[in-house]
């Protein structure tokens, strides 16, 4: 069965890139633009992992985690997070983890380094 992966990612480009890439992986991708639609598509189904852009409208990566990790549903409140963001010198990883992701790619993403991270969380 395939392995199902969350992209929340305000840029199509970037969006439509990540899901070929991914698809050509044989992942199922579902993609979302801002950290309210993650939430609503978790109450709806379940993802083995959720890559995030940190940077995104209504509800940012870094809140859109925190919010994930208090769900009362102990499957969806582990689900790996991986922040995609261009700004990782504004965070450390120490702030990642403080809100509960797991592991992050710098932008512009390396399709490899993706893949790669991707199926060591999923």
């Amino acid at each position: 069965m395939a392995k199902k992966v969350l992209i929340a990612e305000d840029s199509s480009v970037i969006q439509n890139l990540t899901k070929k890439i991914l698809q050509m992986q044989n992942y199922e991708i579902t993609s979302v633009k801002n950290g309210e639609q993650v939430l609503s598509k978790l109450e709806e189904e379940d993802f083995n992992v959720i890559l995030m852009d940190i940077n995104m409208p209504v509800m940012d990566g870094m809140e859109c985690a925190r919010n994930i990790r208090a769900l009362k549903d102990k499957n969806k409140q582990a689900t790996p997070i991986i922040a995609i963001t261009g700004n990782a010198r504004n965070y450390t990883m120490e702030n990642f983890q403080e809100v509960g992701i797991n592991d992050y790619l710098p932008k512009p993403l390396n399709f490899d380094e993706l893949v790669e991270m991707v199926k060591k969380y999923s």
